[in-house]
């Protein structure tokens, strides 16, 4: 498809539906300004990176465990799977300017963005908070004493929430484009930068600043044989990154409660917890005791440094509205993101501030949303500019229907009712089948087959269903 047939070359041409997982781009009328709901026209490079993201989560849980460089890092560090979550905060972000800037009216818009927070709030809880078991287990329901009160959607509902209002109350500062540099962009939009500024000194105020006593807790894994055992963690100090004594799982113990915490966290694959790391396996003898202690990977204090993400993203949609041609886009793009890489690598290897994204810190921000910045304007640059576009087809179908394919798919809940139809044994199942005969066995290695059975049967499978909907004309918004 032709270059124009994508986008505009005008900076007002994009818009979007929702702002959530199922982000839709749009064309606009350049004379009158509204949309154009006869001729809507998506901007495809959104699309395929919100694909790309959606499959990333999927390959994460499906094939993580047997490849360690794509599950998540143990601590320290930045493996495929760490860059999920900032992606989608990134996307949410770019997103923002995109769909309020229909919307004069700041109380309608307000009202719409508290709606689907709400909306985001009800599904992740429902989905990560306990109450589904899928795919593993025949069961759902959960102790309201354990519930988990945190996890991937309720982080994107707080950052949409809090980036989506700042965008609503700042832009009627509206002043004329003198210019098409992209400085002009940082002048329009200071409020939300010194925001930004805020939330960074807050949270390295309390990172460093809290200090962390000793604590203890009680062992909840059933199957553990130190089930019901009480360990102590000692701390007693301020300032630290390191697994048992860091403020971040300290604001979550206080505020959340431990049995509202998520209860396999990456840290059980440290080397100082297991000897086969960094997979995860059985606890070492001497392990010390925080090894068995819940932590809360999307917490209180990390979702605050999460805001972080969002706001560079919302800044890349200002891009997209107010540059108009590809070239000044890119450029300022590009070289954004490459200084926000340059900057995390420099405080990550020089010890000042390492990668983390447990903890969710400054160098993780700037090194994840600097590759954002990067892989969204690779796509931007072969998709909407030189127009290489059916290649990516699964992944801009998947984009389209992100919502559904994340639920079905990344959530598990149609392998978890798939397997809910077995022979005999509930562990003889179609899934279970599928995976084992058609790909393990034929591969001779589990690794390579459960890689290829997640690429295959589950990605590609669901890429192709989504196509399927958009054909259709089906997809699911929040």
């Amino acid at each position: 498809m032709a270059t124009q047939d994508l986008v505009r070359p005008s900076a007002a041409d994009a818009d979007v539906e929702d702002p959530q997982l199922p982000i839709s781009a749009m064309e606009v009328d350049d004379k009158k300004q509204k949309p154009r709901r006869s001729k809507q026209k998506r901007v495809a490079s959104l699309d395929i990176f919100r694909g790309l993201t959606v499959a990333l989560m999927v390959l994460v849980d499906g094939a993580g465990g047997e490849w360690p460089v794509i599950g998540h890092a143990p601590w320290y560090g930045c493996n495929l799977a760490d860059f999920v979550m900032p992606f989608f905060l990134f996307i949410v972000g770019m997103a923002i300017p995109l769909s309020l800037k229909r919307i004069p009216d700041q109380g309608k818009a307000v009202r719409r963005v508290v709606v689907r927070t709400i909306k985001l709030l009800f599904w992740g809880i429902l989905l990560q908070g306990g109450y589904s078991h899928a795919p593993d287990e025949l069961s759902y329901g959960v102790d309201m004493k354990h519930i988990r009160w945190c996890g991937i959607l309720q982080r994107i509902a707080l950052a949409y929430l809090v980036v989506a209002v700042l965008e609503i109350v700042t832009k009627e500062a509206d002043l004329e484009d003198k210019s098409t540099a992209g400085f002009f962009i940082y002048r329009k939009y200071y409020r939300q930068w010194i925001v930004a500024a805020c939330i960074l000194i807050i949270y390295m105020s309390l990172l460093y600043g809290i200090y962390v006593p000793d604590w203890e807790f009680r062992v909840q894994y059933d199957v553990s044989p130190y089930y019901g055992k009480v360990f102590k963690v000692t701390c007693g100090t301020r300032g630290k990154l390191n697994q048992p004594c860091n403020a971040v799982g300290y604001i979550d113990r206080k505020i959340l409660g431990i049995n509202h915490m998520y209860k396999h966290p990456a840290w059980h694959r440290s080397k100082a917890c297991t000897d086969i790391s960094p997979y995860e396996g059985p606890f070492k003898a001497d392990a010390p005791a925080w090894c068995l202690a819940p932590f809360e990977p999307e917490g209180i204090l990390s979702s605050v440094s999460a805001i972080l993400s969002t706001i560079i993203g919302v800044h890349y949609g200002h891009v997209l509205v107010h540059l108009k041609e590809h070239r000044d886009r890119l450029k300022h793009w590009v070289s954004m993101g490459l200084a926000l890489l340059i900057l995390g690598f420099v405080l990550h290897f020089s010890h000042a501030i390492p990668l983390n994204k447990q903890l969710y810190t400054f160098s993780y921000v700037c090194v994840t949303a600097g590759a954002a910045a990067l892989v969204f304007s690779l796509f931007y640059f072969l998709v909407d500019i030189v127009g290489i576009r059916s290649i990516f087809l699964p992944l801009e179908w998947i984009g389209m229907n992100a919502m559904f394919v994340y639920v079905m798919a990344a959530a598990g809940i149609f392998e978890g009712f798939l397997n809910g139809w077995y022979y005999k044994s509930i562990n003889n199942t179609l899934v279970y089948w599928v995976k084992k005969h058609v790909f393990v066995k034929v591969w001779h290695s589990q690794r390579v087959g459960v890689l290829l059975y997640v690429l295959f049967a589950q990605i590609l499978f669901w890429g192709i269903v989504a196509g399927i909907l958009h054909g259709v004309g089906i997809y699911w918004k929040l």
